[in-house]
């Protein structure tokens, strides 16, 4: 099995391998293109995510600057996604985000890993585990997402949060480590925020 192939079995591989180091670096010219737009240039953002992202849905919104270990490559975002300033997609291996789902500035999604032997890490091994995140989710400011976790559908990920573990659905989940803090209910249909009312005869 070549190390290429190893990235995507979350299996032990070198990443400076020459094959994946030279496939990696035309996708990052394309991520480096992509931050280079200038605010008015929407249809070529829209035109670059394309190419860049194993699969985009219509309407997403990523805003620059935007990083990327692959640029996009091994990244699947449903339709109505947007993204803050300096998303990380560490995405050597693959991410997936439903539709709607929102990032707050400074959020991580991490696949990599390094094993914790250090004979190992010397000698430059990782390894990647894929990221699931639903759809209608809400990724607070700051929040870091480590390899291998699930996140629901109708997940808010409060700011800062580390999250280390799956989150179940329908749910508002905070801190280091991030844990449930309590399920969406009936009175997050009536509030959006503390005691702010929501307006529904204004929406």
């Amino acid at each position: 099995m070549s190390q290429k192939d190893k990235m995507h079995n979350c299996q032990l591989y070198l990443p400076n391998d020459e094959e994946i180091m030279k496939e990696q670096t035309l996708c990052l010219e394309k991520l480096y293109d992509f931050n280079a737009t200038r605010p008015l240039e929407s249809e070529k953002r829209e035109a670059l995510l394309k190419e860049m992202f194993a699969e985009i849905g219509e309407g997403c919104y990523i805003e620059p600057p935007f990083h990327s270990n692959w640029g996009g490559r091994h990244v699947h975002f449903g339709k109505g996604v947007y993204a803050n300033f300096n998303l990380t997609l560490v995405d050597d291996t693959h991410i997936y985000v439903g539709d709607y789902t929102m990032f707050g500035p400074n959020v991580v999604v991490a696949t990599a890993g390094h094993p914790i032997l250090p004979e190992l890490r010397q000698k430059a091994y990782q390894y990647n585990i894929p990221v699931h995140i639903g759809k209608n989710c809400w990724i607070g400011a700051g929040s870091i997402i480590v390899p291998g976790v699930t996140i629901g559908d109708n997940v808010v990920i409060g700011a800062g949060s580390v999250v280390t573990k799956d989150i179940p659905d329908n749910v508002v989940a905070v801190g280091n480590p991030c844990r449930v803090l309590r399920p969406i209910s009936d009175h997050d249909k009536e509030f959006f925020f503390k005691d702010k009312k929501i307006d529904y005869g204004n929406l």
